[in-house]
């Protein structure tokens, strides 16, 4: 386990969990590494010292983009919760972090504070926040990367090592073309976090996976907009219980090996293999984006040169890094954590044809997301059997994992038969909210059962 210095930061311990016996020949290794941060926040607001080190400055700072399109007054409810939403939200920032307020249409305008700046989180600044917010009336389109654009500017000018958005959506992102809002996202990668979601149907889904995803945040659907204030206020104290930004796992690999994929696994499926920045010699870093007390895994797979039996080499290493906020592209400032992932060639059959638990697992995990969303995909394109065929393997895959959540977010969409057998009919029915919530919520996966 590193020992990273600062008081109010996690420790950081890293477990591999592997077969590394392989056949003669065989070049893939698989590996399950798990990632757990302790000692450090909270996830559940408990209040922390709001400066740096030495109590000189923020360490957190969030910005809250809110849907005030022209849609958000169908019905006017929609946007009296998402004022009540924000308000909670911003209940929930504990004092000394930095914060201000978007109001998101076809242009971003800051609300609170105002002229590109944040302010500080008090008893004062609260109720200014709360008296802007009641202003607050729907109108105009929607163009997301606006919005994230201006937190990004806002976010920028802060020397917080935290940095968080939260989005909130009612409808799709009509008045900016899809290449504009993917420069924006491009942009703003690696600069914050952002958690994304979706009120009431009459948004897109892969627009807001799409931005949590590409911004190492959360994304989910608030179907109904009572639920808002509920979801806005555990968004904010997950996020108040960050206490590390900018972390990166580092892989390195001998000569002659390289990394196939690198996929978060839990507590959801993220495939990480693209955002590969080099790291010489021989190495590329993964973000996995800011941390509090958790725990998170990970599957990586390296192609290692095949080899006689009897030989053993260390297919590679993994490290946990933190980068200094004032020199993004300089060295690292510490090394939080490490860990290896061996290879040894055998001719013991039984040794070299066990699947490692964890791996197997979380590889049904990775395909029941996706057997989920390619039979959704296919229910809406009509192929009904399709549809039976993958959302049954989906029902199959839940079933014999234990991932209780996803089987129930399933029976919503198929009548379930035999669930072991991945046995179902397509419902004549499907609310489009129950069809939203199992796509949003497809990539949420389950732990390895102890």
């Amino acid at each position: 386990m590193a020992n990273f210095a600062k008081s109010n930061v996690p420790q950081f311990a890293i477990d591999v969990y592997q077969n590394e016996y392989l056949p003669q020949a065989a070049r893939e290794v698989n590996a399950i590494v798990t990632v757990t941060s302790t000692g450090g926040g909270t996830t559940g607001g408990r209040p922390l010292p709001a400066g740096g080190e030495d109590g000189s400055g923020p360490r957190a700072a969030v910005v809250i983009m809110v849907d005030c399109s022209g849609s958000m007054d169908y019905p006017p409810t929609k946007m009296r919760n998402a004022r009540q939403a924000t308000e909670a939200a911003i209940d929930t920032v504990r004092d000394g972090v930095s914060f201000a307020v978007v109001a998101g249409t076809h242009k971003a305008i800051e609300i609170y504070p105002g002229d590109g700046r944040l302010a500080i989180a008090s008893h004062e600044t609260r109720a200014g926040a709360r008296e802007a917010l009641r202003r607050l009336t729907p109108s105009g389109g929607t163009a997301i990367g606006t919005w994230l654009r201006l937190a990004q500017r806002l976010l920028a000018a802060s020397p917080a090592s935290i940095r968080h958005g939260i989005l909130l959506t009612d409808g799709r992102n009509e008045h900016e073309k899809p290449e504009e809002l993917k420069a924006a996202l491009d942009d703003c990668a690696g600069t914050f976090t952002c958690d994304a979601r979706g009120v009431g149907t009459d948004w897109e889904v892969k627009e807001v996976t799409g931005i949590a995803s590409a911004l190492l945040g959360t994304a989910d659907i608030v179907a109904e907009p009572e639920g808002l204030a509920a979801d806005f206020t555990a968004m904010m104290e997950k996020a108040m219980g960050k206490e590390v930004g900018d972390v990166s796992l580092r892989l390195w690999t001998p000569q002659g090996a390289e990394i196939q994929f690198v996929k978060q696994v839990a507590p959801a499926v993220e495939d990480l293999t693209a955002r590969r920045t080099e790291s010489p010699p021989r190495s590329g870093d993964y973000p996995t984006g800011s941390w509090g007390d958790e725990s998170r895994d990970y599957h990586v797979c390296v192609r290692v040169p095949s080899a006689e039996v009897g030989h053993e080499m260390l297919a590679a290493r993994v490290a946990l890094i933190i980068r200094e906020v004032s020199d993004p592209a300089g060295p690292p400032a510490t090394t939080l954590g490490q860990g290896l992932i061996r290879a040894v060639w055998t001719d013991d059959l039984a040794a070299s044809t066990r699947i490692n638990p964890q791996v197997a697992h979380y590889t049904g995990q990775a395909e029941l997301a996706d057997a989920i969303q390619d039979g959704l995909q296919l229910r809406k394109d009509g192929d009904e059997a399709g549809a039976t065929a993958k959302l049954g393997r989906a029902v199959q895959l839940a079933h014999s994992s234990g991932n209780d959540e996803t089987a129930k977010l399933l029976a919503k969409v198929v009548d379930v038969e035999d669930a072991a057998a991945g046995t179902v009919r397509l419902k004549a029915r499907v609310t489009e909210a129950d069809e939203m919530t199992l796509e949003t919520r497809s990539t949420k996966t389950v732990r390895v059962k102890k």
